[in-house]
């Protein structure tokens, strides 16, 4: 647990050495699994007033979905269609990196605090995307920062689209 937690501080921290670590160790798949739940259900409990108890724990597994989805969708774009020289990737490599960049995520908790909830909540948010534009970078071997926050943006482009059709035919099969 104690390395779990000493990745996650540095996750938060945006330190590269730990998106190249865990991109590298294979392993760390449980553990970037349970930073991404982690995240959202201080989501969850942070917006408790909202989704009650149920709403953590389906919170909990949209966002292992979406993790999925969106780690695909950023994979085969940055790998297929904006690739540099040097890329070279599985999926594996990227769910492990953009699963630790949920790290920031954790402070979401404090969502439901009067007044600076919205605002810790949209900070966390922010750093959860800087946090995703570096380990998308370090997965992907890029040179250029610019290239991450492109791949970054198309992918989360596509990830809204097909979730709203996952919401669409969701609700319509109600």
């Amino acid at each position: 647990m104690n390395n779990l937690l000493d990745r996650m501080l540095r996750a938060a921290l945006l330190d590269v050495q730990l998106y190249e670590e865990v991109e590298a160790d294979q392993e760390a798949m449980g553990q970037a699994i349970a930073v991404v739940v982690l995240s959202n259900m201080a989501a969850g409990i942070g917006n408790i007033g909202q989704g009650g108890l149920s709403g953590i724990l389906l919170g909990a597994i949209l966002a292992l979905v979406g993790w999925f989805i969106w780690a695909y969708i950023t994979y085969f774009i940055g790998t297929k269609i904006l690739p540099e020289p040097q890329t070279r990737a599985d999926l594996g490599e990227l769910m492990r990196t953009i699963g630790f960049s949920s790290s920031p995520g954790l402070l979401r908790v404090f969502g439901f605090v009067p007044l600076l909830g919205p605002i810790i909540v949209l900070a966390a948010s922010i750093w959860m995307l800087v946090s995703m534009v570096i380990a998308v970078r370090q997965a992907l071997d890029y040179q250029s920062t610019y290239r991450a926050i492109g791949v970054c943006v198309i992918g989360w482009i596509f990830y809204i689209i097909i979730m709203i059709m996952f919401t669409i035919l969701f609700v319509a099969a109600l």
